[in-house]
This record gives C-alpha cells, sequence and structure tokens, in this order.
C-alpha cells in the first residue's frame, strides 16, 4: 500500500470512530441506530457479510453489490457521516454524506445518500435497492472512473516553434469487455514483463468504461523492442504506435529527455500520475514537470452494465492544467551556434542577447551543454582583465600606459610565464591596450600593484562574478569571493589563474560591455518558477549593474582591438573581442569573449582556436540574414 493510500485509509478509519461513537449517542435501543451502524461500518471497512446482515437483500447479491463498487471506482477508502436520521412508526430514513477516495485518480469524490429503513419482524433493516449506493444507481448499471490523460505540453523557442520533434510512444493497452474472464491472466503477464504492480493493473482495468481502451503502460522505442516478442504472447493486449513532441532538438541537454513512466516513477511520484504518463528525466523537461504535464481529468460515471453505454455523469474533474514553456532559444542563432562548434572536437559557446541577458543558444562539441556551458567551471586566464580594466581604469591607469611582455615574471612570489614569447624586451614597451589584446599575462599581472583588492573585488561583483542569479538548470556564476590578501594574490586574479568562471558568465561579461549593463541571465520567459504549486518563492534577481561611461569607452576601444586581425573578424561587420587562454597550459583550452550586433559570446576551446568558432558563428548568422 502506498503512503498516501495508507494515510488515507488512516483517516478513515479515525472518520469512522468518530461516526460510530456519534451514531450511538443519538439513538435509544429502540431505534434503527443498530442498522445504520453495522451496515455503513461494514461498507467503509470492507465487512460486506456484516453489512449485507442489515438490509432486507438477499445478503450474496448484497456483499458482490458493495465488493464490486470498490473495484468499479478503483476506491482507497469510503467514509461516511450521517446528516439526520427522521422516524416514523415502523419507517425511518437516513441522509447520510459519502466522501470516496478515488486513489490514484486522486480526487476526492462526495455525494448525498440516503439510506431508506424499515422494521423486518422486529429488526430494523435497510431497504435494499442499488440507489442506497448512490441515488441515481439503478438495477443493472454500474459505476466507472473515465480518466482522460492531458497531454504533454512542449517546450519551445522564444518564437513559439517546439525544440522538440515527434517520437513514437507503443501504448499496450486492453478493452475491458474483450477479456471475459482473462483478466486476471493478462495483467499477470503483464505485470511479469513490465514491473507495473499486478493489482493497480487489474483495478484500472475494473474501474474503466468496459468498451473503452484502456492504456495500461507506454515504452519508448529501445524498451518496445526488448519486451516485443513477450508483449506479443498477451493475446488479448494491443499496441499502438502514438507519436508526441518529445525527442529534444537543440540545445538537447537543455531541453531534455522524457519517458513513460516507470513502475519506479510511478512510485516515487505518487499523486496523479499514471502508468503511461510521461515524465522529465533531464534538463528543463524534469524542472518543468508538473507545468508540462498537468494531471489527468477524470469522470465518474454511471453506465449500462450489458451496453457498456454512459447513463449519466455523476461527477467531473477538470484536472491541473498544464501549460508550454517559452524559452528565450532562438533556433536560428542555435542553428548558426551548432554549426560553427562543429568544427572542433571539444567546445562550447554561449550566445546572449546583449541588451536582456537572454540566453539566444548554448552549443558544445565534445561537452555537455548544462554541466560545462552553463555550469561549468574553468579558469578565467587573462580573459578576466577585462573586469580587472574596470577597476585599473577607475584606479586611474591608462590604457595607453606602457608595459613590457618579458617571457617571465615574478609578483609578489608568484611566478607566470608567458608561452611563446622570446628572452629579452621588445622596444618600445607595448601599450596596455596592445598587451590586453595580446593577452600578455606577465604585463597583466604586473598591475596588480596598480589596484587595490576591495576595487577588484567589487569589479568582479559588479560584472555578475559570484552573484546569486540563478537559472531552472544548473549554472555557475563564478565563485561567491575572491582571494585577494596579497599582490600575488591580484596577480593571479588578474591574470585568471585563480578565478573559475562558466561560458555563460563569461558572455554575460561581454554582454555588459556590449550593452553598458550586466544583467543576470534569462533562459525560461514562462512559467516564471518551475514550482506549479506557487509555494516556494523565486529567489530575489540580482539587479542589473551599470558600466561607468569611461570605463566601457575603454573596453569597447581595447576590445575591438582584441579582435582585430583575429579570425573572429573573418566577415564583415565589426567584431569586439579578446581571446585568451585560460591559464592553464596543461588544459590546452582557449578563450573568445566578445559581442557582434545584437550577441556577445563566449567561446572556450580545447586544441582549437576560439576566435575561428566565434568568425564561423558570426557568419553563420550573416549567411542566415
Amino acid at each position: 500500500m502506498s503512503r498516501p493510500r495508507l494515510r488515507r485509509t488512516l483517516s478513515a478509519l479515525a472518520t469512522l470512530a468518530v461516526a460510530s461513537t456519534t451514531l450511538t449517542g443519538c439513538f435509544d435501543e429502540s431505534s434503527p441506530h443498530d442498522a445504520l451502524r453495522d451496515f455503513l461500518v461494514g461498507w467503509q471497512t470492507g465487512d460486506y457479510e456484516l453489512a449485507a446482515r442489515r438490509t432486507d437483500g438477499d445478503e450474496t447479491a448484497v456483499r458482490k453489490a458493495l465488493a464490486d463498487v470498490k473495484l468499479e471506482l478503483d476506491a482507497a477508502s469510503f467514509r461516511f457521516k450521517i446528516k439526520n436520521v427522521s422516524l416514523n412508526g415502523d419507517e425511518s430514513r437516513a441522509d447520510f454524506r459519502a466522501e470516496v477516495d478515488l486513489g490514484e485518480n486522486s480526487p476526492l469524490w462526495g455525494y448525498d445518500g440516503v439510506l431508506p429503513l424499515h422494521l423486518v419482524d422486529g429488526v430494523w433493516k435497510v431497504r435494499w435497492s442499488p440507489s442506497v449506493i448512490h441515488p441515481q444507481l439503478k438495477e443493472g448499471q454500474r459505476f466507472a472512473v473515465d480518466p482522460e490523460a492531458i497531454p504533454r505540453q512542449p517546450i519551445n523557442d522564444r518564437n513559439g516553434e517546439s525544440l522538440q520533434s515527434p517520437q513514437v510512444l507503443y501504448v499496450a493497452g486492453v478493452v475491458p469487455s474483450q477479456l471475459g474472464a482473462q483478466a486476471e491472466q493478462v495483467v499477470q503477464e503483464l505485470a511479469k514483463y513490465t514491473g507495473f504492480p499486478h493489482d493497480r493493473l487489474l483495478n484500472r482495468i475494473r474501474s474503466s468504461p468496459p468498451n473503452q481502451m484502456v492504456p495500461l503502460a507506454h515504452f519508448g522505442g529501445r524498451r518496445y523492442l526488448q519486451l516485443k516478442d513477450q508483449l506479443g504472447r498477451i493475446k488479448q493486449l494491443t499496441v499502438q504506435e502514438q507519436p508526441q513532441p518529445l525527442a529534444p532538438k537543440e540545445p538537447k541537454d537543455l531541453v531534455g529527455k522524457v519517458s513513460a513512466i516507470t513502475p519506479e516513477d510511478e512510485q516515487k511520484l505518487g499523486g496523479p500520475q499514471r502508468a503511461g504518463d510521461s515524465v522529465g528525466q533531464s534538463g528543463l523537461q524534469k524542472a518543468y514537470q508538473d507545468y508540462l504535464t498537468g494531471s489527468t481529468q477524470t469522470k465518474v460515471v454511471i453506465i449500462d452494465a450489458k451496453t457498456g453505454k454512459d447513463v449519466a455523469v455523476l461527477k467531473e474533474w477538470p484536472g491541473r492544467s498544464n501549460q508550454s514553456v517559452k524559452t528565450t532559444i532562438d533556433s536560428a542563432v542555435q542553428q548558426a551556434a551548432d554549426q560553427a562548434v562543429k568544427e572542433s572536437q571539444t567546445s562550447a559557446l554561449v550566445a546572449v542577447d546583449k541588451a536582456t541577458g537572454e540566453i539566444r543558444a548554448v552549443a558544445t562539441s565534445g561537452m555537455n551543454q548544462e554541466k560545462d556551458a552553463l555550469a561549468g567551471k574553468f579558469p578565467a586566464g587573462t580573459a578576466f582583465s577585462i573586469i580587472a580594466t574596470d577597476a585599473l581604469v577607475k584606479g586611474g591607469v591608462k590604457t595607453n600606459l606602457r608595459l613590457t611582455c618579458p617571457a617571465e615574471r615574478t609578483v609578489g612570489g608568484a611566478r607566470f610565464v608567458e608561452a611563446g614569447q622570446a628572452a629579452g624586451v621588445s622596444e618600445p614597451a607595448p601599450t596596455l591596450t596592445e598587451n590586453f589584446a595580446k593577452g600578455c599575462v606577465t604585463a597583466l599581472a604586473s598591475l596588480a600593484r596598480r589596484v587595490d583588492a576591495g576595487a577588484l573585488a567589487q569589479s568582479a561583483k559588479a560584472f555578475g562574478i559570484g552573484q546569486p542569479w540563478q537559472l531552472p538548470l544548473k549554472s555557475f556564476s563564478g565563485p561567491p569571493a575572491l582571494a585577494l590578501g596579497s599582490d600575488a594574490d591580484k596577480a593571479r586574479a588578474i591574470a585568471g589563474q585563480s578565478v573559475q568562471v562558466s561560458p555563460l558568465s563569461m558572455a554575460l561579461v561581454a554582454a555588459a560591455v556590449g550593452s553598458g549593463t550586466w544583467r543576470p541571465p534569462v533562459l525560461v520567459t514562462d512559467p516564471k518558477s518551475p514550482d506549479a504549486t506557487g509555494e516556494i518563492a523565486p529567489a530575489p534577481v540580482p539587479q542589473p549593474v551599470p558600466l561607468d561611461p569611461k570605463v566601457r569607452a575603454a573596453l569597447t576601444t581595447m576590445m575591438q582591438a582584441g579582435a582585430k586581425g583575429s579570425p573572429a573578424q573573418a566577415g564583415s561587420g565589426r567584431v569586439y573581442g579578446v581571446s585568451a587562454p585560460t591559464g592553464d597550459e596543461d588544459s590546452k583550452q582557449r578563450w573568445f569573449v566578445g559581442w557582434q550586433g545584437d550577441l556577445a559570446i563566449a567561446v572556450l576551446a580545447k586544441n582549437y582556436n576560439p576566435a575561428a568558432i566565434a568568425g564561423s558563428f558570426f557568419g553563420a548568422l550573416r549567411d542566415q540574414g
């Protein structure tokens, strides 16, 4: 017995105890009290023999009728409350309220009923007829529960286009009226092959309208092929193909995978889920599961026992409404990003709208779009000099300051090496802008003595490093605090050796320079929170941070110089950016951080020039236009 069902059963028994006590206090010995109590207690607890003895009907027929009601409704429990009792000689009438827990179908069904009683040989008996069970129930009729699953809603891009393509699910089910006495055998075999609980499958069949196909289990293509032969041996089982838009398009890792619910999922999720419902396994499909699926629409009906046709609808629940998820992904931009990263074996590209922080594309080759592009932790390398420049310029350092770029330099005991730099000093020494564009680590590290630790930390925060922004998927903004206790610490930070960032956080840095304001990232615009219940308050969103105009002007010039002559500037239109090693030579990874037009990007690549990927990306966008 599942926990929700167990809790409801215990609650029902508690209600029964109270009801019995109330009944005892209402009547004296010459009243219909004993009959009322025994009948309702017997019905509620499943002691149908006790209930049947307190009626004037055939006891065998009454026992079967009450037992059938529980099966026809797939009821977890019944609760009864006496509302009023009237007595007129040897006739009596009891008005009661019934509450039926419909088990896996979730809703509680309440209705008002009437128990007519009369004296039979000096003993009070319930005057039996099907209307005792429900006022509208007649001979030759039965209950049924008619569920209708709400189709899963899609995850869409910013223009409303689905980010999933059709995928075939295989639906295994039966028509109850065609099973005859073989229902038990059918579910035993199906349970053996699928792992779904035998009793739940059987109850689902018994409670459904007899002439309708009852879905019992859904399978993805791989699982169906594994079970195809075994399922084919169950002659009464029908398997239908059901195309659904479930196969994720790019960015696949962010969209996520969906599967038919498994026995383990059904047990874990509880609530309205039924075997055959879909469940998000990863990405946004998992994060927004409750929004995308909703819950089953359910009707309690009276049907003709011979024809199986509906006679009356007693109650209808619309289920929990569901809705699509609207992302900020632009499919055209995503296509260009996917095309660009194919040039390398290991790379990640994140593109954001520089004016809003909305994520337009996340593409990877040999890396994971969520774990690496959004939530990865990589050394910032000299790309961090974008942030350091904010503190330096505010502190009075000029961009035309000349700094030597030696092959090696020690700052506060920390040693820095400029790979590929020949020994000796070139004349004249390069400017800060030139060293920035080149990513000379020895020159940039020497600036540690010219910047205050507090100012450097404040600049990092202003560019979103370590800020508590949150996405519905895993993401990383950087360390919440920088180690800046000494000149060596500051030098390591400026060189990006002690600061870890994600491609997403660096794309937002580029967007801040490109737009003049840092903004937190946005991936989903509707709904506002993954929590469909509204019980969890969304985390506060960091406020936009405008850049100092003087700093922005300086960085714009410096990043124009950084992209000039690089593969990023291969096509038409001006590109702004900077290429930089990560500072971890063993990783052989490099950054390109920059923007063109409305889009800011960060590219991280291994054994490949990230500026070339950036150039391919911007070129592909121009070709689309």
